[in-house]
């Protein structure tokens, strides 16, 4: 809501540059759309090394 309220303002105070805003955010969003996933494999790949470090640690607690 707070960005349709900024957006409005935008359009208020300079309609030209609110529209080309309007127009380039679906191409900004597909160009960082690969980014976005690049983002969440390597998110994951670090859990699972994390998660591979502490399995002996967990292992221990658990027995102990």
């Amino acid at each position: 809501m707070l960005t349709f309220l900024l957006w409005c303002l935008l359009f208020l105070l300079c309609w030209p540059l609110a529209l080309a805003a309007l127009l380039l955010y679906p191409l900004v969003w597909l160009f960082l759309l690969p980014f976005r996933i690049l983002g969440f494999a390597v998110g994951g790949a670090l859990e699972l090394v994390k998660a591979i470090i502490f399995l002996p640690a967990r292992v221990v607690r658990r027995i102990a």
